[in-house]
């Protein structure tokens, strides 16, 4: 009776907070079906349509400009969100700097080359890189700001060697406490640099894109395909093909697979014509690689290649991983796996890797990830990849190896008439705005000038400055992008989480000319596709002093003549725009050479001087 009793109490409690518990439930129901359906909907949507969250790692960010990451005028380049851009040093450690520091990154460089001049190299490693004595500018890497393959070394047999040399590497911690100490000094001087120091700094810079054009091919139509074939390794599908299967999972919160239909081109969109497709900002990878399996000097006979193409699809292997609980491991497994398999390949250590060439359609930040960050890959940081030639979309200012090219856009057209029909339509196109800007501010980064920029447009005189806030889904659809920007003179092209800005580009094939506040942003980037003299394609305003409020852009602007304009815009449209685009797959094009014609010809000159 006893063991009843004690159960009977307890059931008597339990039914109790039973009912406390309905009781508080049904309170916060009668308060909740108070607020009207439709408006709880409304806030609903409101928040979805703003704002995403995302984890990666231990980050936590909300882009409040767009809820999702494939429209690039949230993210500029789909980077890190308030990216610092690490520093390399010598024996790879880093250091991190904000945009506001960028001009001082090249003294680094700068201590380096007087740093080795004085450890007993005799010639600094720029000068030994403009030397042509033997017709083998294209060869020289040594203005790598980590060391490469020491020439003296013998790597003419199959057998594996190692890609840095033991007597660079002692050469390598020897000045690295130098550099160091030149970073604290700078980082010190409160970002305030002398003119001589910013000067020299870009000035290595500018030298190291003279040796980029110095492999510019002289012919650019090469008919004869003699002793300048193209080999592309039948790499195994989890390289490429799978990944780019797996397109409805690569971002959590959207499904990518409509963007990579026709060759990775995208659906076509009617309204603009033919030609334009609605092509994924991140899609460079497997456009390039349906480009080459199609190239008139393709050969299947690795012993007839004179360029070998990995068709590794990294950019989107990272982006399936950078919004992921994962950890580094997983994110460096698959480049890893790579570099293993190219191990097994003769080719591969004929010339030390300086023969194969790897297209990455993100930005270079993405694949040196160092010890302090979680943000993507140290694909581009391991030894084996210094050799090699990257294209990127936005290069690492000091490695001569990589190699900027054009961000991929909507237009991709197949014959010489399609360009011509455009380039036609450009110069006809009435401009009614003098400026645009297409973007969103960046309320997370308080030195971005895009809120400044945004607030000199719209309280600009009324036609002047037209504003598309991407902030509210207006950037979203191509056609609004492509039609503000020919019905404007200018547009404005501040960056946005990293240096470059795939709207540059939207710009350019819209015949409107680019306003730039960091020469990091193209002047530093396209040696290829872009002419030395920026001035013959757009404009220059320093974003210190839009920062500062020491100019107006809309004023400053505005005082540009009328003839002056119209000659650049028939620059850009008539000699750049065909060279900036990439034709479809089965393009035919003649009387132009594309992006893609222009960068292989230039690949196949530079390996030709190896």
């Amino acid at each position: 009776m006893a063991v009843v009793s004690v159960g009977k109490k307890k059931s008597r409690a339990s039914k109790k907070v039973q009912t406390e518990d309905f009781a508080l439930f049904h309170s916060l129901a009668k308060i909740l079906f108070r607020i009207p359906a439709a408006l709880f909907l409304l806030i609903l949507i409101f928040l979805w349509s703003t704002s995403t969250t995302f984890i990666s790692g231990n980050i936590l960010h909300v882009c409040l400009s767009s809820r999702k990451l494939n429209n690039l005028y949230c993210i500029s380049a789909g980077t890190q969100p308030n990216f610092h851009i690490p520093v390399p040093l010598i024996n790879g450690s880093s250091a991190s700097i904000t945009r506001e520091e960028n001009d001082a990154r090249s003294l680094v460089q700068t201590t380096y080359n007087s740093t080795k001049k004085g450890n007993g190299d005799s010639e600094t490693l720029f000068n030994s890189g403009m030397k042509d004595d033997t017709n083998n500018v294209g060869s020289v890497v040594q203005a790598n700001l980590v060391p490469t393959v020491n020439n003296s070394t013998n790597y003419g047999s199959n057998k594996s060697a190692p890609l840095i040399g033991s007597e660079r590497k002692s050469d390598v911690q020897a000045v690295d406490g130098v550099i160091r100490n030149a970073i604290s000094t700078v980082y010190k001087s409160s970002n305030k640099y002398l003119d001589e120091e910013v000067m020299t700094a870009l000035n290595q810079v500018e030298d190291q894109l003279r040796i980029h054009r110095s492999w510019i091919s002289f012919d650019q139509s090469h008919t004869n395909c003699d002793g300048r074939g193209v080999y592309v390794y039948e790499l195994p599908p989890k390289f490429n093909k799978d990944i780019l299967a797996q397109c409805g999972d690569i971002f959590p919160w959207a499904n990518l697979c409509k963007y990579f239909s026709n060759d990775a081109l995208g659906e076509p969109i009617q309204k603009l014509g033919k030609g334009w497709y609605h092509t994924h900002q991140y899609s460079l990878e497997p456009i390039f690689h349906s480009r080459v399996l199609k190239h008139t000097c393709r050969v299947y006979n690795e012993n007839e290649a004179k360029l070998f193409y990995v068709p590794f699809y990294g950019g989107l292997d990272i982006l399936r991983w950078n919004f992921k609980n994962v950890s580094d491991d997983v994110k460096d497994s698959l480049s890893s796996e790579l570099i293993r398999w190219l191990e097994t390949q003769k080719p591969w250590f004929q010339k030390s890797g300086k023969d194969h060439v790897f297209v990455l359609g993100k930005i270079t930040w993405d694949f040196r990830r160092y010890d302090r960050e979680s943000w993507g890959t140290r694909f581009l940081e391991l030894d084996e990849m210094q050799n090699p030639i990257k294209l990127l979309i936005e290069r690492q200012p000091w490695r001569i190896n990589d190699i900027g090219i054009p961000h991929p856009t909507y237009f991709h057209p197949q014959t010489d008439d399609d360009i011509i029909t455009w380039q036609l339509k450009l110069i006809r196109s009435r401009r009614g705005s003098l400026v645009s800007f297409a973007g969103a501010a960046r309320s997370g980064a308080p030195k971005n000038i895009r809120s400044i920029l945004i607030e000199q447009c719209t309280s600009a005189r009324k036609g002047n400055c037209r504003f598309l806030n991407c902030g509210s889904g207006a950037c979203d659809q191509p056609e609004s992008l492509i039609e503000i920007f020919m019905e404007s003179e200018f547009c404005l092209q501040p960056p946005g989480d990293s240096a470059t800005r795939k709207s540059v580009f939207d710009s350019l094939i819209s015949g409107c000319i680019p306003v730039l506040f960091d020469p990091f942003t193209a002047y530093y980037q396209y040696a290829w596709h872009l002419p030395e003299d920026h001035e013959k394609y757009s404009v220059f305003i320093d974003e210190d002093a839009v920062r500062n409020r020491q100019v107006n852009f809309a004023e400053r602007l505005e005082k540009i003549p009328i003839k002056e304009r119209e000659d650049m815009r028939r620059y850009i449209v008539y000699d750049l725009l065909p060279g900036l685009l990439y034709g479809d797959s089965n393009s035919k094009l003649e009387k132009f050479q594309d992006a893609f014609s222009i960068t292989m010809n230039n690949l196949i000159e530079r390996v030709n001087r190896l």
